[in-house]
């Protein structure tokens, strides 16, 4: 049986992917997480935070696999901010959004990893269940709701993430049929292809706001 897949191109100067942070550190993946395009797709759509429902079935219907035909380098920024109690930040909502906390009395540290120069490509189909249809997803991002960025608010796009349709009968054929190759992962019950079975833990609980939960995969290599 052939599907219909959406073929996402996420590249920027810099994308951040986020991997699993410990006290100040935040790691970036290689590939976008489920729990990631999840959130893409609520932004582009202008969900909020806590339609927590919605993000949880759109999460749960995907279905898909994705590429670097040209891995980016990991370039890590070291931020330094003294955080006043009256400090205002900007936000996607066009309005600067305050803070509730105090004035801190050392620096705020933190690390950050990033991607440079990063071309992930994703492709991406829905089951059957409640919410949004593939062709509403395309929509949303050829005209989002708000602006989009590929992990932090800093990582803006270099194209349009919308890079067309593919027809292929499973995840790996739909990775094939993009003419590119590179690193790649896809579901391991998605069909074709050698490569070895690894458990990313990139699920999100919606309802709790937590990560939790693994999908089994294949990291392998399209050629």
């Amino acid at each position: 049986m052939t599907h219909r897949w959406l073929h996402l191109r996420l590249a920027a100067p810099l994308v951040a992917f986020g991997g699993v942070a410990i006290d100040h550190v935040g790691p970036t993946r290689d590939f976008p997480s489920a729990s990631a395009l999840t959130g893409i797709f609520a932004n582009a759509l202008g969900w909020r935070r806590e339609d927590r429902a919605a993000h949880q079935a759109l999460q749960d219907r995907m279905v898909f696999g994705t590429l670097n035909p040209r891995p980016g380098r990991v370039l890590t920024d070291n931020q330094n901010a003294r955080l006043e109690a009256r400090d205002r930040g900007w936000t996607t909502w066009g309005r600067p959004e305050g803070r509730a906390g105090a004035t801190y009395d050392s620096p705020h540290r933190r690390r950050r990893d990033y991607l440079a120069d990063h071309d992930c490509r994703v492709v991406l189909r829905l089951v059957s269940g409640d919410g949004p249809t593939l062709d509403a997803l395309a929509e949303a991002l050829e005209r989002p709701a708000r602006p989009l960025f590929i992990g932090r608010k800093s990582c803006l796009p270099s194209g349009p993430l919308f890079a067309g349709w593919v027809e292929a009968p499973s995840v790996h054929a739909a990775l094939l049929a993009l003419g590119l190759s590179g690193p790649a992962l896809w579901p391991e019950n998605g069909a074709a292809g050698s490569g070895t079975g690894i458990d990313p833990a990139d699920l999100r609980n919606w309802h709790s706001g937590l990560h939790a939960g693994q999908r089994r995969v294949v990291a392998g290599r399209i050629a």
